[in-house]
């Protein structure tokens, strides 16, 4: 029923301004419009996410969203280059090497934005 339609995610951010200025200077996303007080931005293949102002933002301890690329470890170094802290994690069955876990099968990084939403890449080998 639903899988016909387009799905689209959300970034909860508690500073509109500041979480803009991140996802636009150093993500590089451009805004597509402002709806009901936030703003959308649109990606490949018709899919696109929508960030909105909320006090419980940056509360969840798992991913918001993520971008599958083409090369993971291409994106992460073009992100840093641009001021994007990827997360490193050592835990059993997840190790990251430079902001990069091999999963056998993916390949996927993570980062925080300045809301605390936890972002990631994510690349299919």
């Amino acid at each position: 029923m639903l899988q016909r339609y387009p799905m689209y995610a959300y970034i909860p951010v508690k500073d509109l301004a500041r979480a803009r200025q991140f996802y636009e200077q150093k993500v590089g996303l451009e805004p597509k419009r402002k709806i009901a007080g936030g703003v959308a931005y649109e990606s490949a293949d018709h899919t696109a996410c929508f960030m909105y102002q909320t006090p419980s933002a940056g509360t969840s301890k798992a991913s918001q969203a993520f971008w599958q690329v083409d090369d993971v470890e291409r994106e992460v170094e073009e992100l840093k280059k641009r001021g994007v802290v990827f997360e490193e994690y050592d835990l059993p069955g997840l190790k990251t090497r430079n902001g990069v876990a091999d999963q056998g099968g993916t390949k996927a990084a993570w980062f925080k934005d300045p809301e605390g939403n936890i972002m990631a890449l994510i690349q299919m080998t």
